[in-house]
C-alpha cells in the first residue's frame, strides 16, 4: 500500500493534511499540564497552536472523514488526553518552515509529508511501509502563516486501532 493510499485510510485524519487555522480563530483551551514533566494532566479540546511534541491525542469520538479525502481540513482544537488514558495518536516531531511568503498548500503538503515520513522510523521503530501506524500533521495555513507567523508543522503517528496507552515511541509496528 502506499505512503499517501494509507494516509487515506485513516478515518478521522484521512485529508491530506491537517491544517492549524489562525489565531484569530482559535478553538479550545491550553490544556492543563504537569509542572514537572510538562505533560497533559486531563483531557480536554485544546487549542491547536498549544500542542506539543509527546502530547497524546484521541479523536476516536469523532466522526471519520470519507475515504480517499484529499481536501485539506482546517482545525483550530485537537482532542487532547494523558497519554497513560487511552488514545489513537502522539505528536512525534516538530520543524520549523522558512520563508517570508506562504509557499502555497502543495509546498506545504509536501514539506510536511517529507518531514513526517523522515522521522517516522526513528521514533516508531519500524519503517513506514512496514508499520501498521500511520502519521498526519498540523501545519500552517496562509492565515496562520501571514497573521500568527505559524511556521510549525507537527508529526502526528496515529494507531488505527486506537486504545493506546503510553508512547508510540519504539513500539516497532
Amino acid at each position: 500500500m502506499s505512503r499517501s493510499t494509507r494516509l487515506a485510510a485513516v478515518g478521522v485524519l484521512a485529508s491530506t493534511a491537517l491544517l492549524v487555522t489562525g489565531c484569530s480563530l482559535m478553538g479550545g483551551v491550553e490544556p492543563e499540564r504537569d509542572e514537572e514533566t510538562g505533560e497533559i494532566t486531563e483531557a480536554v479540546e485544546a487549542d491547536a497552536f498549544a500542542i506539543r511534541v509527546g502530547d497524546c491525542l484521541d479523536y476516536s469520538d469523532e466522526a471519520p472523514a470519507e475515504e480517499g479525502a484529499d481536501e485539506l481540513e482546517e482545525v483550530s482544537s485537537v482532542p487532547t488526553v494523558p497519554c497513560g488514558e487511552a488514545h489513537d495518536s502522539e505528536v512525534y516531531a516538530s520543524h520549523q518552515l522558512d520563508g517570508d511568503e506562504y509557499p502555497g498548500d502543495d509546498a506545504i503538503v509536501a514539506s510536511a509529508d517529507d518531514m513526517c515520513f523522515a522521522d517516522f522510523q526513528p521514533f516508531v521503530g519500524t519503517a513506514y511501509e512496514e508499520s501498521t501506524l500511520d502519521f498526519t500533521y498540523l501545519a500552517p495555513t496562509s492565515q496562520s502563516w501571514e497573521l500568527g507567523d505559524d511556521r510549525e508543522v507537527l508529526c502526528i503517528v496515529t494507531d488505527p486501532q486506537g486504545g493506546v496507552t503510553g508512547t508510540l515511541e519504539g513500539v516497532q509496528h
